[in-house]
């Protein structure tokens, strides 16, 4: 019996892993509170993903854990041990806004239940393959003073700066601002990859830019793309916050983020990082994804624009995945961002 244990399986990431190695002959143990409902209201809410999985997974076993709860999750791990033959740390706390208000929660949530899982990999299946879902923002804003040009629909860099084709993992995470948000997840980057390299767990940190997918309960303060076409489906008025909302964020799709995972659980390493994301390959401002979802739904986006810019937020990032396209050849990138609306649109619609 082969068991994947993933933390958060009723957000994208999660979801999108739950469906793909069910198929792949696991068996699935999903951990989710929907806290998305606590951070984020009503758009947050991930009940209808849970059904959703219990539905489509013969063997899901849903258990309603809070990851702050070391006991909790002790009983699961005890019980499974060697039988864990994969975990996929998914569950967070995603937010920067949410985090400012709330950062005593947002750090427990974010880097005490992280180790929570390692300590408890470490004990019970050492030989699991432990995939944690970082983020690009242990970057801090270091991204925001690279020479940036301003055109008329996005910020950009030259073509011949090293940096033109992503932002890759030789970039600095010090002497920056963070954010609450960014500041719990680096922790967690940090100790993930100090379980691997000091003490010898397969584990992988995959720093992700934007994600979407079908899947995923976007929020105003998560999950924009998915949350631009809700928005511009039930005809509401979309907010555009800061840096004119020329802001550039590549977006990768769920599904080409979780074959990355199986990449990995096939042929893992020790204490590994890599940047994943849409690249050159799948990016946009959000001036023109704003565009690009008018013109597939044909419906007109009210649009109101807050001066203010986010603490933290990024004015340009586009990863590079030269590493992990490197150690993991047989993996290729399937989703546009043309592609990626369509299906948003199609799903969100019916």
């Amino acid at each position: 019996m082969k068991i994947a244990l993933i933390t958060g399986s009723c957000g994208l990431v999660g979801s999108e892993s739950a469906l793909f190695f069910s198929k792949k002959g696991f068996e699935i143990i999903g951990i989710e509170n929907n806290a998305r409902k606590f951070f984020f209201g009503k758009d947050g809410d991930t009940t209808w993903i849970k059904s959703k999985l219990k539905s489509s997974i013969k063997k899901y076993r849903h258990f309603n854990i809070d990851i702050r709860n070391y006991n909790s999750l002790k009983k699961i791990f005890r019980k499974y041990k060697n039988k864990i033959s994969i975990i996929i740390h998914c569950a967070a706390q995603p937010s920067h806004d949410w985090a400012k208000k709330k950062p005593y929660i947002d750090f427990n949530i974010n880097a005490k239940g992280t180790l929570n899982l390692l300590e408890l990999t470490r004990i019970f299946s050492p030989n699991a393959p432990f995939i944690f879902m970082s983020t690009n923002k242990v970057y801090g804003d270091n991204p925001n003073f690279l020479p940036l040009m301003e055109k008329r629909t996005r910020w950009e860099i030259k073509k011949s700066h090293k940096f033109y084709q992503g932002i890759n993992e030789k970039m600095s995470i010090d002497d920056c601002t963070h954010s609450f948000f960014g500041v719990s997840k680096v922790y967690s980057d940090l100790i993930v990859q100090e379980y691997g390299k000091n003490i010898g767990l397969k584990t992988s940190c995959f720093r992700a830019g934007c994600i979407t997918g079908p899947n995923h309960s976007g929020a105003q303060l998560h999950g924009f793309l998915s949350y631009l076409v809700k928005i511009c489906l039930k005809k509401k008025k979309y907010n555009l916050i800061g840096y004119k909302g020329k802001q550039v964020r590549d977006n990768i799709h769920s599904n080409d983020l979780v074959r990355c995972f199986w990449e990995f659980y096939k042929r893992p390493t020790k204490g590994e990082i890599y940047n994943v994301g849409g690249g050159r390959f799948s990016n946009c401002s959000v001036l023109e994804a704003i565009y690009l979802v008018e013109k597939i739904a044909k419906i007109e986006i009210k649009k109101n624009y807050l001066k203010k810019n986010r603490v933290g937020d990024h004015i340009w990032y586009v990863s590079n995945m030269k590493k992990f396209k490197k150690d993991y050849p047989a993996w290729k990138q399937k989703y546009s961002i043309k592609t990626i609306i369509r299906e948003l649109i199609k799903e969100f619609s019916s």
